[in-house]
This record gives structure tokens, C-alpha cells and sequence, in this order.
């Protein structure tokens, strides 16, 4: 089937009747001319960056005609360069910290979404350096929710602490290099969990540990980072200047970055939930721009963005619209993923459906690295 504006598609499914009218609109809407494809570095070159969020936004508020106007930089910018699925379904439990981990590991995880426990399954840090034999320093995951600290690791005896993620979580780090500051309600909007987040871990690390991260690593002094954290309006704001940071000072080679603001959502407040999408909106602007103006990045580099599942049709009587995603229904179950960078096809909009644990097997196959234990598949249309 071909749709607007050229953008091409596989064979229609029907679960996506309900949504066919928005994304049909999506398609049409980012009518800009596609740029140059370029050839991909040797293998060893690669880069991956993959941006998830804790908190989906629905079609109503994004691809939806009514929405598009939140989303300008998605819809205008990365759209046009991009292959965009329009249905990703997640089948797993709706929780954030194990939707996310499931994500990461490509298999539907089943543990409690609060206890903040490491998966059993190996991630797609752990596939990665152990299949391709990469230091600690290569692989990195950011998030702004202290309850995400474990998603980089799994407890499998084959994987495991020995090919884990090096984890940098900002909130911690803004609160090592400020601890003495006589007014912390300056940063309440940076330091705040947002609601439902997953509690904190035990055996939260010394701020001497994170110290060392921020000086050794970020190679911010912290009063330098505290400065710049002033500035800023929300965690994920803090969590986008320091993945730019670290992908500046260590060029990792596989990065991923959660941005929880959209889920302020469950606090009811629509207003609120739409600064949230469009902030993000203009952050995965801030990230895809970095990556081109980085030499180590640009015309190397695979980019991934997807929330981690959706939010609850306003149809349904067991939900509350926008403000959860606790009913399993369609809407709440299905968002969207964009993927761009050299060698991906552009203006292509796939309407069939696929897994959100797709993406492990995808960037394996893309990268060169088995990932024996992941029950997604590889998307043809990426490797």
C-alpha cells in the first residue's frame, strides 16, 4: 500500500484500524524531501543512541491532527529522515521501570514494576559488550529516575555485573555536587520522582561515588554542574545536557537515555502533560542535533525513539484517559517508534505491527552481536 507523500508501507494490518486515520495523518504531514542516505562506517564504527519514555503520550496529543503541534520537531525534523512504526505494541506489565527493562532485554519481564531489581534476563548492554568484547567505558545508560539503576544489568550467571551498563543517574549527581546548598527547593523540579516511579534501590552509592562519576568522567567540577542545573526546568532537561556531555567526553558507542517529564500525566493535570511531550519533543531535537555536530557520532550513528508503551483511551470506562495506563487497552498498549540515521530509508511509515522487544534482536543484528535469550524480532526494515 502506498501512502501519502511517498511514504511507503508494508501490508495493512487490521489492528491498526482504529488508529489508521492518525498515522495516515503523520504520514502526510512531514511531506519535507528526504536527505542524502549516508553509507555507514566499518562495523567497529557503529553507533547506537536509543531515547525511551517513562510515560507515553497518546495519538490525541502527538500524530493526531489536534496533536501535531505539540510534536514540531519530531513531525517537521526527524519524521521526513526517518522509518516510522506505527504501531508498537507492548504486551508486557504497564509499569515503567519493568516496561522499560523489557525493552532492554527483549523478553516481556514479569517482576514487581516497584521493587527496582535487576531483570533476569540479559540486557542489550550485556549482549553487547560480551559479544563484541567492549570495555565498561562503551555502553551507558541515563536516566533521571533513581529507581532505574539496575536496568543495566541483569542477574544471568552468563551476563551479568561483568557486562553491565555504566549507569549515570543526574539526580544523584546534581545532589552529590549540592549538598550544603542553604535553599535546596531551587532544584525540587529537578530532584522531585515522578509519580509512580519505582522506589529507590537499596545500597544507593556514597556521593563520594558520584562525585567521582561527575569530575572523572563528565569532567564537571560541581559547582560548574550545579551552575548550569539553575538554568534548567525539569530532570530530563539535566538528563539530555549530561548524555551530550558524556557523549562529548566518552563517545560511548551504544547510549540510552530514559526521559520520564510526559508522565507528570498521573498527576491529572493536562497542561502539565503537554509541556511534557512537548519538551521532549524539542530534546530528542537536542540529541539528534548533537549527534550530527560530533564527529564521533555523525554519519555513524542509529538513533531509537519510542515510549515504552501508551496511555488509556478516553472511551474507556475503566481508565482515565490521559492521566494512566492501567486498563491494557489498545491505546494504553500501543505507541510508535522512529528510527533514523545512515543507512535507514527514509520517508518509509510501516503500519504493521510489531513488538517494543523487537529492538533488542534489531540493534544486535545492526551492531554484530547475538542475543541469544531475546524473544522479539528483527526488524527487516532496520537490519
Amino acid at each position: 500500500m502506498i501512502l501519502p507523500n511517498g511514504y511507503s508501507s508494508s501490508k495493512f494490518s487490521p489492528l491498526v484500524w482504529s488508529r489508521r486515520e492518525f498515522l495516515r495523518s503523520a504520514a502526510a504531514c512531514a511531506a519535507l524531501p528526504s536527505l542524502p542516505v549516508r553509507a555507514f562506517a566499518a562495523p567497529g564504527g557503529r553507533k547506537v543512541v536509543i531515547v525511551t519514555f517513562g510515560g507515553g503520550a497518546r495519538d490525541e496529543e502527538t500524530f493526531a491532527p489536534d496533536g501535531q503541534e505539540n510534536i514540531p520537531g519530531l513531525m517537521k525534523t526527524l519524521l521526513p529522515q526517518s522509518t516510522f512504526f506505527g504501531q508498537v505494541i507492548n504486551r508486557g506489565i504497564l509499569g515503567h521501570y519493568v516496561g522499560t527493562t523489557s525493552i532492554a532485554t527483549g523478553v516481556y519481564e514479569t517482576f514487581n514494576n516497584f521493587s527496582g531489581i535487576a531483570p533476569p534476563h540479559p540486557t542489550l548492554f550485556e549482549y553487547f559488550r560480551k559479544g563484541l568484547r567492549r570495555p565498561s567505558n562503551q555502553a551507558w545508560l541515563i536516566s533521571p529516575s533513581s529507581g532505574f539503576r539496575n536496568m543495566g544489568c541483569s542477574t544471568d550467571r552468563g551476563f551479568g555485573t561483568p557486562y553491565g551498563a555504566s549507569v549515570i543517574l543526574p539526580k544523584l549527581l546534581l545532589s552529590a555536587a549540592a549538598p550544603d546548598r542553604g535553599n535546596m527547593n531551587e532544584f525540587d523540579n529537578l530532584l522531585r520522582e515522578t509519580y509512580e516511579e519505582p522506589h529507590l534501590a537499596t545500597g544507593t552509592p556514597e556521593a563520594e561515588a558520584e562525585l567521582e562519576q561527575l569530575e572523572s568522567v563528565l569532567r564537571f567540577s560541581p559547582n560548574d554542574f550545579v551552575g548550569s542545573a539553575l538554568s534548567m526546568e525539569s530532570a530530563d532537561q539535566l538528563s539530555v545536557y549530561v548524555a551530550k556531555r558524556l557523549m562529548t567526553q566518552v563517545a560511548p558507542s551504544l547510549l540510552w537515555i530514559t526521559l520520564h517529564d510526559i508522565d507528570v500525566a498521573h498527576s491529572g493535570a493536562y497542561s502539565l502533560y503537554i509541556d511534557g511531550i512537548q519538551r521532549t519533543d524539542q530534546l530528542c531535537i537536542q540529541i539528534w542535533s548533537h549527534i550530527q555536530s560530533n564527529p564521533e557520532y555523525a554519519g555513524k550513528t542509529t538513533m531509537f525513539i519510542l515510549p515504552d508503551f501508551g496511555r488509556d483511551s478516553d472511551t474507556n470506562p475503566a481508565g482515565n484517559g490521559f492521566q494512566h495506563h492501567r486498563t491494557g487497552d489498545r491505546a494504553s498498549r500501543t505507541s510508535w517508534m522512529i528510527v533514523l540515521g545512515p543507512g535507514i530509508r527514509q520517508n518509509v511509515f510501516i503500519e504493521r505491527a510489531i513488538d517494543s522487544i523487537d529492538l533488542v534482536p534489531t540493534v544486535g543484528r545492526l551492531l554484530g552481536f547475538p542475543t541469544p535469550f531475546a524473544q522479539g524480532s528483527v526488524l527487516p526494515e532496520v537490519a
